[in-house]
């Protein structure tokens, strides 16, 4: 009852202050709601209208639409606000607005009005004609002792809400605590000199209103607000306006861009325990919405990727919650970084799991048709080539084709293991790798020490269908020659169908010895050479270039051949493929 009567009593009040005639140009609104779109806007009109007078709506400059009040006298509107906040008819985030901040108006319907004129609580504003453009108002300053008058109205949110703005656009950079101290009023000044206006320290009612206004738009934009997903069981804020919900294929739930905002949200959301988190961590960095280069986190119960590229950028936060894995993933093509950062900090502190979990075979909407570079509706990052290389060292060291490395950004072994180049002959094709984190390989090669047999049988260890199939492939053939096609005395020629993924492969004999390295198939001199015809860089050229480059190449122990298991485990052991990136 307290409540309605402050209402009641600021009703009363309001129009007993109004006393003589107001000059036009002093009007202003109180903005209470901005949606996103034209339908919203006039919902939400109709709805205030219903138990509100005065209720107006404008287009606002960042394509949003405002549902105001007014117009007012600037003397009157604080208290408007004030009495209208504390009875509970307005959004506690309402604030007056400036004429200036609007443009074409949407409500009421069928006619639009000019705001010049002030009003009171309950007047009634007549129709203008619909053609007249909205005029702009050039409101004269309050002066220092009427600003202080008004700040003395602010709320602790309000007054903390002001030191975030300038801390946004550089001029603060002390406590966010609603105290107007020394670096406050300089900060202030600092604004308002930027502005072009008198740098006295006091923002006016209409500064203030610009700067929220202007620190507001690029998130009212995006449409931040509260959503909950039944299915996934999440509720947490959204960018409503840039996303639409579009499918289910678990583990997520698929929000994808309205129009051409390039943004994307996936909801997650699956049973299990911390091995699936961390089995989630690393699926996550293999997608293409998560770039490769970006800071990554993993802690015991939770884990949170940043990916970003020159056109794409993600962050993704999933944690473990009583037996299930819950997170999301925002993605963006464009934006400034500071509102995106911004935005994802604020989402992540919205997160709050609830109790419901998608089942694992959840699929509901467009869903796409199964495909092996498909994770649950999500592409694949794909590498620009695969090749092959092997063990030559206990630190991890690979030897590989310089096939591999031209036009490569990043080179893995496998789909994650960074590696550099420490060592590379053009000439012979031959390129050495070490990983930028020690491992220790199962197995590493050893190299045959004798002359190899003509027609001998071969095999080459490769990943023919580049990152297809996880483990090589074994191609059989037999040892052609010891030299090249022009006599060169480095190379062996092979009869063997290699494919070109299988380049920087080791070329076995029976035993398991490597008795070389599968070369690239030649391009230059515009020849064709038959398909059976493969070369391989030959022990002694490898047991060089090994050397010059600090690594001792162990010789085999001249062992007995081994069946065709045996020998494919061998090869899967010392065989790793090379991934190029961009």
């Amino acid at each position: 009852m307290r409540v309605i009567a402050i209402f009641l009593w600021a009703l009363v009040l309001v129009p007993a202050m109004a006393g003589a005639p107001v000059r036009a140009q002093e009007a202003v609104w109180v903005q209470i709601e901005a949606v996103p779109t034209l339908a919203q806007g006039e919902a939400r009109a109709q709805a205030y209208a219903a138990r509100l007078d005065n209720v107006h709506g404008f287009r606002l400059p960042t394509g949003w639409y405002a549902i105001a009040l007014g117009p007012f006298d600037p003397g009157l509107a604080r208290a408007e606000l004030v009495a209208l906040r504390r009875a509970g008819m307005i959004p506690g985030d309402s604030y007056i607005a400036q004429s200036t901040a609007y443009r074409q108006p949407f409500w009421p319907q069928g006619i639009t009005v000019t705001p010049i004129a002030p009003a009171v609580p309950g007047a009634v504003v007549p129709p203008q004609d619909t053609a007249r453009p909205l005029p702009e108002i050039a409101r004269p300053d309050e002066t220092p002792q009427e600003a202080r008058r008004g700040e003395r109205l602010l709320s602790g949110q309000e007054r903390r809400d002001l030191q975030e703005a300038l801390s946004w656009f550089g001029h603060y950079a002390a406590a966010i605590d609603g105290a107007f101290g020394p670096g406050t009023r300089r900060a202030m000044a600092s604004w308002q000199a930027a502005q072009g206006y008198d740098p006295s320290g006091v923002l006016t009612t209409g500064q203030r209103a610009e700067l929220i206004a202007a620190w507001r738009a690029p998130f009212d934009a995006l449409g931040l607000a509260m959503r909950r997903d039944a299915d996934a069981g999440i509720e947490m804020l959204m960018p409503t306006a840039q996303i639409a919900r579009a499918r289910v294929e678990a583990p997520f739930v698929h929000y994808d861009a309205t129009e051409d905002s390039g943004m994307r949200l996936l909801l997650i959301s699956q049973s299990g325990d911390e091995a699936t988190l961390f089995g989630l961590y690393d699926i996550m960095q293999t997608l293409e919405i998560v770039p490769s280069a970006g800071p990554r986190e993993r802690r015991a119960r939770e884990f949170s990727l940043k990916g970003q590229s020159p056109d794409l950028t993600s962050y993704t936060h999933a944690r473990l919650v009583d037996g299930a894995v819950k997170g999301f993933t925002l993605v963006w093509r464009e934006g400034d970084p500071r509102v995106m950062n911004a935005v994802v900090a604020q989402m992540k502190d919205s997160f709050t799991a609830l109790q419901a979990v998608l089942p694992d075979t959840a699929r509901e909407g467009d869903v796409s048709e199964p495909r092996v570079d498909l994770l649950s509706g999500l592409e694949i990052r794909r590498p620009i080539r695969s090749r092959t290389g092997f063990f030559v060292d206990g630190s991890g060291a690979v030897l590989t084709t310089t096939g591999a490395l031209a036009e490569c950004g990043r080179l893995t072994l496998g789909a994650d293991r960074d590696v550099e180049i420490v060592a590379q002959d053009e000439a012979l094709g031959l390129a050495l790798l070490r990983p930028r984190n020690r491992l220790a390989p199962i197995r590493v090669a050893a190299f045959q020490s004798g002359l190899p047999r003509i027609r001998s049988e071969v095999a080459v260890a490769g990943f023919s269908y580049g990152d297809v199939l996880t483990l090589p492939v074994l191609t059989y053939g037999t040892l052609a020659d010891l030299r090249g096609l022009g006599g060169e005395e480095t190379l062996a020629r092979l009869d063997l169908a290699a494919q070109p993924g299988d380049a920087g492969g080791p070329v076995l004999d029976r035993s398991g010895a490597v008795l070389g390295m599968l070369r690239a198939a030649p391009t230059a001199g515009g020849q064709r050479l038959p398909d059976n015809v493969a070369f391989a860089v030959d022990v002694p050229a490898i047991a060089e270039f090994l050397s010059a480059a600090g690594l001792s190449p162990r010789a085999a122990d001249g062992e007995a051949a081994l069946p065709p298991e045996d020998l494919a485990d061998l090869a899967a052991d010392m065989a790793v493929r090379v991934s190029c990136w961009e």
